[in-house]
C-alpha cells in the first residue's frame, strides 16, 4: 500500500478499506451466460430512462407553452404565473439532498419508478381545475351568441343602459359582490396548478442523479433524448392551443371567437393529461429491474468509453469498503468546511458561478415569456407562437450545443481556449439580441388607451379616458373588455363604448351598426359600423415577425454554442476530489437564484406595461387584457440584455483571472494555498467516500445536465 493509502486507512476504526485492483486490470471476459442478463437489463433500463427523460422534458416544454393560456383561464397576472412556473424548482430543491444521499444506498430503480409515479400524479393534478371550474365564458357569449334569447337587432348601448344603474357603473353593490364571490370558486383554482407543478418537481428529483449514476456510460444517449422532449412539448402546446378550452363540454357552434382572438383559451389541460399518462407508463419498467447492474468487461476495458478519462485520471487501485462498513458522519461533517473554503478561495469557480447564475436569470426569464412576447408584440396566436418556438428555436439550441462539442473535440481546445469560445459566443449572441429592439410593432390603435377617440393623436398616460361625448349616453362599464374593431381601423374596448346602436349576426361574426364613436374618427366615410374582436396589427408587423424569427434563431444558436465550453471550464477549474461538491453547489445556485426568482420578477415588470386590466366577479384585478407594445418590448428585451451584459463582464473577469493565475502556471490548477487546505489524506478520503456512495466508476460530471 502506498503512502497516501496508509494515510487514508486511519479514517476507519474497525476494518480498514482494502485496496482492490481495478476491474480493468482483470484478464478474461465474462461468459455469454453472465453477459446476456446484464445486457438485457441494461437495454431495458436505457430504454426506460430515455422514455422518462422524454416525458419529463415534454412536460417542461409544454408548461412553457401554456403560460398565456393559464393566465387567461384563471384570470391571474404574469407575476403569479411566474410563481407557478418556479414551483417546479421549489419542489425539486425540497428533497434533492435526501434523494441524492439516501437514494444511492437504496434500490435506485424503484426510487426512480416512485419518482415517475409522483411526477405523473402531479402532472395529472394540474388538469383538475378544468373539471371543477365553471365553463370558460365572458360577456360577449351571453349577450350576442346564438343561444341567447335576445332580439336580432339589440342595441349594445341600450343593453348596457338597461342592465346597469348609474351606481353600478362605478361599482356593484356590496351584497351583489358577496353573492358572486361565494359562487365563484375559480379565483383560487390556480393553486392546483401550483401544487401539481410542485409535485412534478418532487418526482423529477431522483431521475437525474440516480438514473445517470446507475447508467453511467450511456448518459449521452439519455441527454440526447432529453433535447427532443421540449420540441414535442411546444408542438403539442401548439396543437392544443387550436382546440377550445371546453371542447367536449360545450357546443362549439355557439363559440363566436377564433384562436386568433386575444381572449381565446385553448385546451391547455389536454397536454398535461398526455404527459401525465406518459410519466405513469414510464414508471412500470423500473419496478422490474435489479438494484445494481454488473458492469460488462468490454466497457470497463475501453479507455474511451467514458468522458471521464478526458478530465479525471484514476488511480489503478480503487479503495472500496468492506461489507457493513460505514463512514462516520462526523468525519464527513469535519471535511465539509475545508471543502467549502477551498471552493470559495477558487476565483475562477466563484466568478464562473456568478456569471452562469446571472446568465441563467436572463435565459429563464426570456424563455418563460417568449410565447407571450410573440403574441403581444406581433399579434400572433398562441398556437403559432408555440409552433415556431418548438420547430425553429429549440432545434437551433440543440444544434448550437452539439456544434460547441464538435469544436471542442476537433480542435482539442484547452481550458483557456474554451473560456474564450464561451465568452465570444455570449458577446456575439447578446449583440445580435440588441437588434431585436428595432424589430417591434406599433401599439394597436385602441380608443381612449393608445389613441384619442378622434384617432388623430396618441394618448398619454394622464390623458387615458374610456368615456367621451360620443358614448356619454350609453352609461357603459369601463371594467369590461369586449373589443370591437371599427371600420376606421380603431379598436374600441366594447361596442357600448363605441356608441353602437344596433347589432346583427352573420354566421359567427357579430356586426355592430350606427356606432357614433366610429363616425367621430371617420366622419366622411359614412360607414359607422364595426365587427366583434380586435383589429389586426398594421401591415408591416408580419414582416417584422419574420425578421424576428431569423434573428432569434441565430441568437439562440450563438448563445448555446458556448454551453459545452463553459461546462468544460467548470469541470477543469476544480480539483478532481471536489468536482461532485462543486457541481452540487453550482446546480443549487442556478436553481435557487435563477430558476425560481427569474420568472417572478420578469412577470412583475411585464405587468407594469399593462394598459387595460380585467376584473373578476369579486371585483379583484384579473389578467391583463392589453399591453403597451413599446413598454413590453423595452422591459422584456432590456432586462434580458442587461442581465446578459452583466454575465459577459463576469465572464471577462473569469478570463482575466484564468490568464493571470493559471495560464502562467500550466502545471496545475491547484494553488499552494489550496494544497495546504486539501491534504493528501482528505483528498483520498473524499474521493473514496463518494465512489462508495455511488459506484467505482462514478464521474460526478455526468450527474449535471448541460
Amino acid at each position: 500500500m502506498d503512502t497516501s493509502s496508509k494515510k487514508n486507512a486511519h479514517l476507519f476504526h474497525k476494518n480498514p478499506a482494502r485496496p482492490v485492483r481495478s476491474q480493468s486490470l482483470k484478464v478474461g471476459h465474462p461468459s455469454p451466460e453472465e453477459a446476456r442478463p446484464c445486457c438485457g437489463e441494461l437495454k431495458v433500463f436505457l430504454g426506460a430512462l430515455s422514455f422518462v427523460y422524454f416525458a419529463k422534458a415534454l412536460a417542461e416544454g409544454y408548461l412553457k407553452s401554456t403560460i398565456t393560456q393559464i393566465e387567461r383561464r384563471f384570470d391571474i397576472s404574469s407575476s403569479l404565473v411566474g410563481i407557478i412556473d418556479g414551483s417546479f424548482e421549489i419542489g425539486n430543491l425540497l428533497v434533492i439532498t435526501f434523494v441524492s444521499y439516501f437514494g444511492a444506498k437504496l434500490h435506485r430503480p424503484k426510487i426512480i419508478g416512485a419518482g415517475c409515479l409522483v411526477m405523473g400524479v402531479g402532472t395529472m393534478l394540474i388538469t383538475a381545475p378544468q373539471f371543477f371550474m365553471e365553463k370558460y365564458s365572458y360577456e360577449k357569449y351571453e349577450k350576442y351568441s346564438p343561444s341567447s334569447n335576445l332580439t336580432p337587432n339589440i342595441s349594445p348601448c341600450h343593453l348596457e343602459s338597461s342592465n346597469l344603474s348609474p351606481s353600478s357603473v362605478m361599482g356593484k353593490s356590496q351584497n351583489k359582490i358577496n353573492d358572486e364571490c361565494e359562487g365563484d370558486t375559480s379565483s383560487s383554482m390556480w393553486v392546483y396548478v401550483f401544487l401539481g407543478n410542485l409535485l412534478r418537481g418532487l418526482g423529477e428529483t431522483p431521475i437525474q442523479p440516480l438514473g445517470i449514476a446507475y447508467l453511467d456510460d450511456f448518459a449521452r444517449c439519455v441527454q440526447t433524448v432529453a433535447i427532443i422532449g421540449p420540441i414535442f412539448g411546444f408542438l403539442l402546446g401548439s396543437l392544443c392551443a387550436k382546440l377550445y378550452v371546453d371542447i367536449g363540454f360545450v357546443n362549439l357552434d355557439h363559440i363566436t371567437i377564433t384562436p386568433k382572438d386575444p381572449q381565446w383559451v385553448g385546451a391547455w389541460w389536454l397536454g398535461y393529461l398526455i404527459a401525465g399518462l406518459l410519466s405513469l407508463l414510464a414508471a412500470v419498467p423500473f419496478w422490474c429491474l435489479p438494484k445494481t447492474l454488473p458492469r460488462s468487461q468490454n466497457r470497463e476495458d475501453s479507455g474511451s468509453s467514458s468522458e471521464k478519462s478526458k478530465f479525471i485520471i484514476d488511480d489503478p487501485i480503487n479503495y472500496q469498503m468492506a461489507p457493513g462498513e460505514e463512514m462516520k458522519i462526523m468525519e464527513m461533517a469535519r471535511n465539509f468546511l475545508p471543502s467549502l473554503k477551498t471552493l470559495l478561495r477558487n476565483p475562477v469557480y466563484i466568478l464562473y458561478l456568478c456569471a452562469s447564475t446571472v446568465q441563467f436569470n436572463s435565459l429563464f426569464g426570456m424563455v418563460t415569456y417568449k410565447p407571450k412576447y410573440i403574441e403581444q408584440q406581433y399579434g400572433q396566436s398562441s398556437s403559432k407562437a408555440n409552433f415556431v418556438i418548438g420547430l425553429i428555436n429549440i432545434p437551433a439550441v440543440a444544434l448550437g450545443i452539439f456544434s460547441g462539442g464538435i469544436v471542442m473535440k476537433k480542435f482539442r481546445l484547452g481550458v483557456f481556449e474554451a473560456t474564450k469560445l464561451y465568452l465570444g459566443s455570449s458577446v456575439l449572441g447578446y449583440l445580435l439580441f440588441l437588434s431585436l429592439f428595432a424589430l417591434g410593432c406599433e401599439n394597436p390603435s385602441v380608443a381612449g388607451l393608445t389613441v384619442s377617440y378622434e384617432g388623430t393623436k396618441p394618448v398619454s398616460y394622464h390623458e387615458r379616458a374610456l368615456f367621451s361625448d360620443c358614448n356619454s349616453r350609453c352609461k357603459c362599464s369601463e371594467s369590461k373588455w369586449e373589443p370591437m374593431c371599427g371600420d376606421n381601423g380603431i379598436t374600441y374596448v366594447s361596442a357600448c363604448l363605441a356608441g353602437c346602436q344596433s347589432s346583427s349576426q352573420s354566421g359567427k361574426n357579430i356586426i355592430f351598426s350606427n356606432c357614433t364613436c366610429v363616425g367621430l374618427a371617420a366622419p366622411k366615410s359614412g360607414n359607422w359600423s364595426g365587427m366583434m374582436g380586435r383589429c389586426q396589427k398594421d401591415n408591416g408587423c408580419p414582416q417584422m415577425f419574420l425578421y424576428f424569427l431569423v434573428i432569434s434563431v441565430i441568437t439562440s444558436y450563438t448563445l448555446s454554442l458556448g454551453g459545452i465550453p463553459g461546462y468544460i471550464l467548470l469541470l477543469r477549474c476544480i480539483q478532481p476530489q471536489l468536482k461532485s461538491f462543486a457541481l452540487g453547489i453550482y446546480t443549487l445556485a442556478v436553481r435557487v437564484l435563477a430558476g425560481i426568482p427569474a420568472p417572478v420578477y420578469f412577470g412583475v415588470l411585464i405587468d407594469t406595461s399593462c394598459l387595460k386590466w380585467g376584473f373578476k366577479k369579486c371585483g379583484n384585478r384579473g389578467s391583463c387584457r392589453l399591453y403597451d407594445s413599446h413598454a413590453f418590448r423595452h422591459i422584456y428585451l432590456g432586462l434580458t440584455t442587461l442581465l446578459g451584459t452583466v454575465s459577459i463582464f463576469l465572464s471577462m473577469a473569469v478570463l482575466f483571472v484564468l490568464k493571470k493565475k493559471y495560464v502562467s502556471k500550466p502545471s496545475s490548477f491547484i494553488t499552494t494555498r489550496d494544497k495546504r487546505v486539501v491534504s493528501s489524506s482528505f483528498k483520498k478520503e473524499t474521493c473514496a467516500a463518494r465512489d462508495r456512495v455511488l459506484q467505482p466508476k462514478y464521474w460526478p460530471g455526468k450527474e449535471t445536465r448541460l
